[in-house]
């Protein structure tokens, strides 16, 4: 299997992790942290960090930096992912994905386009 065919075969196996599923969703429209998203799986938080960072490393979750009102940092996560499409050919799997853009690139951009 060539090395886009196993990608797409990780990812397949990633996205079957019921607790991955559910950082996709809770994230999908608020940024969360790990112990929000701790809580929502019923892991415990090293579990959630090593999924968040797979999640990271496949570029489907974004991480921002967030400050408490005591002055501490945390990091908060949220969905890059919109779709996943898994088409079946003689060739084997393929997976596409459709992902957001982070809102900070969607600002510059607009902004560009709009100063340009």
């Amino acid at each position: 299997m060539d090395s886009a065919g196993e990608r797409d075969e990780e990812l397949l196996s990633l996205l079957d992790d019921e607790n991955v599923r559910t950082i996709l969703v809770e994230t999908r429209e608020e940024s969360r942290s790990v112990a929000a998203l701790s809580d929502r799986c019923g892991a415990d938080d090293s579990t959630v960090y090593r999924l968040v960072d797979r999640l990271e490393d496949r570029d489907l979750l974004v991480d921002h930096q967030e400050l408490d009102p005591d002055g501490h940092h945390y990091k908060t996560y949220s969905a890059r992912v919109e779709r996943v499409e898994v088409e079946f050919t003689n060739a084997g799997i393929e997976v596409a994905v459709d992902r957001r853009e982070p809102p900070a690139d969607r600002f510059t951009r607009l902004y560009e386009e709009f100063t340009g």
